[in-house]
């Protein structure tokens, strides 16, 4: 079994200007690790949209990356209200966010299909009421 890499952030949900910082700082990590720059974008893709979401939707929550020999593993959990539909929710433009997040510019309902459109695997566990793990890879190989 190898050993990974491990990264955690605290995302906090207070407001819009913090969000994305954990995936800035998981930028920074890859590089110094020496992963490739295309990786890296994808990477930086999805753990953007998945604090975006977070923040939105869940009041902040917590990202793991886990960076192996051949593959990273960004789980991202949170304790917010859940995805009631998830099938509908990963429909481009389908969104749930309230009139004052898009007025900001955010929300506009595709921070689910990038994250699954910039990773090779996506797995969302959600329970209405209790919160959603969303579980991303990126193969490196």
């Amino acid at each position: 079994m190898d050993e990974a890499v491990r990264f955690h952030f605290v995302v906090d949900g207070e407001d819009f200007t913090s969000a994305g910082q954990a995936s800035v700082q998981v930028k920074k990590n890859l590089r110094r690790l020496g992963i490739p720059p295309e990786v890296i974008r994808k990477i930086s893709i999805a753990m953007y949209e998945g604090e975006i979401n977070m923040v939105i939707h869940a009041d902040g929550g917590e990202a793991e990356v886990l960076v192996y020999e051949d593959r990273i593993v960004m789980i991202l959990t949170d304790r917010g209200p859940g995805i009631a539909d998830v099938e509908k929710a990963m429909q481009e433009g389908y969104s749930t966010a309230p009139d004052n997040v898009r007025s900001l510019g955010f929300g506009a309902g595709m921070g689910l299909p990038n994250m699954k459109r910039y990773t090779d695997d996506m797995k969302i566990e959600s329970v209405v009421g209790e919160g959603t793990t969303i579980t991303m890879t990126v193969l490196l190989a």
